[in-house]
């Protein structure tokens, strides 16, 4: 058998230790910096002069017909709808009324996702100017993934900053800064775990790292929820000791009391960011939760129940109420999984991989969700970057995405006027929804034991202890080949 290959970082030859790292930066954030104005030069041409009464352009939503990306921005057609024109504030004097209709300035997302639109309102009057207004606070965060990726993985940040999902999402949604909150989440994990070169030793204890993590987990969940599922990974790897924990398993134990400052961290800190909202106006704080609760998976959704369940009931009741039972169920079935493949790896090696499983968790939900929007693009990418998943399944994924972002926004204008989809349009949604499916299934079956990229591998095993606690460790070993997934 052939001695397996280890994964070396490449070096400029005429550069050394920081200097290289400064390089990768500067090289990285140029590349955002592209990718992240071609996306708003592709969204504001849904804007502009002239205006009606409301401030929506008489541009929108079409734009430039003939435009290589759709102009479609969620950031542009939130305008109207939801009072942020009005300059309401979120939630505090809403409510929901019986059609499932937001008003007062009730918005359909969590509560600080809620406050970056108002914010990005501020002093606007037309839906152009709260798009642009709104696409210069969410830039930042852009940029700010971008130095967290290439510290941690070097040029394989580039995957995040130069590849087409950057272009096509990065003023989309409300993305940037619940996806910089995961990122964070694992760079305080990783820099924290670290060895100092001073001392030989941790920077910082498991514990504090872990807590810290759990705090920006917290506040990805008050944005857009999804980073809240990775508190439960993170605690099981401090329970477990962090790098390493089989082997100290029986000189200490499992650190419950650490796990439970996990967890208890991450609960006191949404209640702490929620309560106020729930004080002030409960009803307009419920009735974002009751619009999701009430949220059909529909031509809209992207999902596989949609795309799948739909053509063996109809858009009848009984499919809604099939939706609405399958989808929660499968999404918890999904992270079970998950931590059940990060546990066996964690008795296998001593390590519970924390990062995979979030990725496997992640994959879970976005798959039996039953709203699937393409922007969720953002969601998994860092996990490409971070982790040695196969190419080709990023390759797929990408390409795919690119294929759903062309077609499903062009799907809705020719529904809405009436017209017959044509087969490209139906073929690139469906097919897209459904390769995405496949791939998210591989993934949940697979981050659990896919190594992590250097140099952040080598970090990582080093959360546990000194240079010297390594010796024997399992995790220091290379992978063998059939564990690469």
């Amino acid at each position: 058998m052939s001695e397996p290959r280890t994964s070396t970082p490449r070096r400029i030859p005429w550069l050394s230790g920081r200097g290289e790292t400064a390089v990768i930066v500067l090289v990285s954030l140029l590349a955002t910096a592209a990718t992240m104005f071609w996306s708003f030069q592709a969204k504001a041409r849904c804007g502009g002069a002239p205006f009606d009464a409301d401030g929506r352009s008489a541009n929108w939503p079409s734009g430039d017909p003939g435009g290589l990306i759709p102009c479609y921005s969620d950031l542009m057609y939130l305008w109207l709808g939801r009072d942020i024109n009005n300059h309401v504030f979120p939630y505090i004097h809403g409510g929901i009324t019986g059609d499932g209709t937001l008003f007062g300035g009730v918005v359909e997302y969590p509560v600080l996702s809620g406050l970056f639109m108002y914010v990005g309102a501020i002093g606007a009057d037309t839906d152009t100017a709260f798009f642009t207004q709104s696409a210069l606070l969410l830039a930042p965060f852009g940029f700010a993934i971008t130095v967290m990726l290439a510290l941690m993985v070097r040029w394989w940040a580039l995957l995040w900053a130069a590849t087409p999902p950057l272009v096509l999402y990065s003023f989309h949604n409300w993305e940037l800064p619940v996806v910089a909150t995961a990122v964070a989440a694992i760079a305080v994990m990783t820099w924290g775990g670290s060895i100092d070169p001073g001392t030989g030793r941790r920077r910082l204890p498991l514990r504090t790292c872990a807590v810290v993590a759990a705090v920006l987990l917290a506040i990805g969940f008050c944005l857009k929820l999804y980073p809240g599922i990775f508190v439960l990974p993170l605690a099981a790897y401090v329970l477990t000791g962090g790098a390493g924990g089989l082997r100290r398993a029986g000189r200490r134990g499992l650190d419950w009391v650490g796990a439970a400052w996990v967890a208890g961290t991450a609960v006191v800190t949404v209640v702490a960011i929620q309560l106020p909202f729930m004080v002030l106006g409960f009803d307009g704080w419920k009735a974002a939760l009751t619009f999701q609760g009430r949220r059909r998976a529909d031509v809209d959704t992207n999902s596989i129940w949609y795309w799948g369940l739909r053509y063996l009931t109809g858009t009848t009741d009984t499919y809604h109420s099939v939706v609405g039972v399958a989808s929660p169920l499968l999404i918890l079935v999904g992270f079970a999984v998950a931590m059940y493949l990060g546990w066996r790896r964690y008795e296998r090696i001593g390590i519970f991989p924390w990062i995979g499983v979030s990725g496997a968790m992640l994959a879970g939900f976005m798959l039996f969700h039953k709203v699937h929007s393409p922007q969720y693009t953002l969601w998994i990418l860092p996990f490409f970057v971070l982790m040695r998943v196969r190419w080709q399944v990023i390759a797929v994924y990408l390409i795919t995405d690119i294929a759903l972002d062309l077609t499903i926004f062009r799907l809705f204008p020719i529904r809405d006027a009436g017209d017959p989809l044509p087969w490209w349009v139906l073929t690139g949604v469906a097919g897209s929804v459904w390769v995405h499916a496949a791939l998210l299934v591989y993934l949940i079956g697979t981050l659990a034991r896919t190594p992590l990229r250097e140099p952040l591998a080598s970090r990582t095993i080093r959360t546990a202890a000194g240079p010297d606690d390594r010796h024997g460790d399992p995790a220091t070993q290379p992978v063998p080949a059939t564990d690469r997934a």
